[in-house]
């Protein structure tokens, strides 16, 4: 906590570190999306690519064998392609994986921060009453009443 932290109230204090909590989780939460959408992006880009390649092998395959010899190659390809496709559906998969679980890690982080910070308002609420209560009877004392 910064100085000026230091001399606000319990509550404003708690809200304070509630505030900066929630906007770090929202920052978190943000970065993870813009992961998920750069990793779905970049899927797609390299299924198109995949897929291009493919048609532009189906063509050069085309001019260089023979009617009976295309027929086993087409099936290759068409393996082949599938293959990608499969891959590309795995990465996918894989991304959207990874997006939950950093979702559910950023809901844990939240979680814990927001009891702790409960606790911390409850020590300095403690703290604060311990130092009224002290420096009272040290007046007190010090004028006699």
């Amino acid at each position: 906590m910064s100085k000026k932290e230091d001399k606000l109230p319990p509550k404003e204090i708690k809200k304070t570190v509630t505030e900066e909590s929630k906007d770090a989780l929202d920052n978190f939460k943000e970065k993870a999306n813009e992961i998920k959408d750069v990793a779905a992006e970049k899927a797609a880009e390299f299924k198109e690519d995949a897929s291009k390649a493919f048609e532009t092998a189906k063509e050069k395959i085309n001019e260089t064998f023979s009617d009976e010899n295309m027929d086993k190659i087409k099936e290759k390809l068409s393996s082949y392609s599938d293959e990608a496709k499969e891959k590309v559906s795995e990465f996918a998969e894989d991304a959207e994986e990874m997006y939950e679980d950093v979702k559910e890690k950023a809901t844990e982080f939240a979680s814990e921060a927001a009891e702790n910070l409960a606790d911390l308002a409850e020590d300095a609420k403690e703290e604060i009453d311990e130092a009224t209560k002290k420096t009272k009877n040290f007046f007190q004392r010090l004028f006699g009443k």
